[in-house]
């Protein structure tokens, strides 16, 4: 028997859940996120934020590789902040807290919260440009992403 990704006999990758129009999202700290001292890198906390926004897409039945075929687009980051609280350790059980502030025309806003026990450690504000690969520049996002984001955060949490 071949094990795909579709058995469903077999265990699937978690994608998080949506509570009160934010997608939460679990990580677990691994020693490959950390130093020798056990403290997790810096840039560690962009690709837990990164996993994140990634799985409250799919979550939001928007799958990146659907969106680059049958679209032509794809989300990228425009802009980053990154406010460091304290730090995550190895073993840590953190969660991904991600909000969506703004839906524009072509770019949407986010926040992101990366937490231990209820403790922020991190606080990302996030902006993802809608890009073209035909056009290589940043497009309209389109309807039916729109309307899955939307849906998905049942318009809590939604500015514009």
């Amino acid at each position: 028997m071949t094990v795909t990704d579709h058995d469903t006999a077999m265990p699937q990758p978690v994608s998080g859940l949506w509570r009160d129009g934010r997608h939460l999202f679990p990580v677990r700290v691994h020693w490959e996120n950390t130093d020798a001292g056990g403290i997790v890198y810096h840039s560690e906390y962009l690709k837990f934020a990164e996993r994140a926004r990634t799985e409250m897409l799919r979550l939001a039945d928007l799958s990146q590789q659907e969106m680059l075929k049958e679209l032509g687009v794809a989300f990228a980051v425009a802009r980053m902040t990154i406010d460091y609280k304290r730090p995550a350790v190895l073993d840590d059980a953190l969660v991904v807290e991600t909000i969506v502030e703004q839906l524009g025309g072509a770019v949407m806003d986010l926040k992101q919260t990366i937490s231990r026990a209820g403790t922020v450690l991190t606080i990302l504000s996030v902006r993802v440009a809608c890009l073209s690969l035909k056009e290589g520049r940043a497009t309209r996002i389109p309807k039916v992403v729109r309307e899955k984001v939307t849906t998905s955060v049942h318009k809590d949490g939604l500015v514009g």
